[in-house]
């Protein structure tokens, strides 16, 4: 059976795990059979694998063996998949599922930063970062 992939993206704050939760509600609704990964944990590290070793691309293998496990031990073929760069990793992403020809779907979020910065605060229980809006702000400037 074809993959369906949903690849969800955009920058810290913009909401993309509300999405993504939102989406895992109405498919559990429907009794659709699907996994969600939040691919920003997959190389959350220090130091950072995707900076230290960039070639390793750390995120993929994981990314390749938690979909195996998925899909073979328990037949999922439906995938929603965030992370703040997917769409700039869209080819390496895909290629990592190791489906043949999937249905891939990707999604970017965009918000400003009077947007992002409430959520941010929120999630992260008062004050922020300035570091990570900046990254916010810069990861924003390099998906548009």
């Amino acid at each position: 059976m074809r993959s369906h992939v949903r690849f969800i993206s955009g920058r810290s704050g913009v909401g993309k795990s509300t999405a993504a939760l939102a989406l895992h509600e109405q498919l559990i609704g429907h009794d659709i059979q699907h996994a969600v990964i939040e691919g920003d944990y997959l190389d959350l590290a220090h130091p950072a694998p995707h900076v230290a070793f960039p070639a390793d691309s750390l995120a993929e293998q994981n990314l390749a063996a938690m979909w195996t496990a998925y899909r073979s031990l328990l037949g999922y073929h439906r995938l929603i998949y965030t992370n703040t760069a997917a769409v700039l990793t869209l080819s390496s992403l895909v290629a990592a599922l190791g489906d043949d020809d999937p249905l891939v779907t990707a999604v970017l979020l965009r918000s400003s930063d009077e947007y992002a910065c409430p959520r941010l605060e929120r999630r992260n229980h008062g004050a922020i970062d300035p570091a990570l809006l900046g990254h916010s702000a810069f990861m924003a400037n390099l998906l548009d």
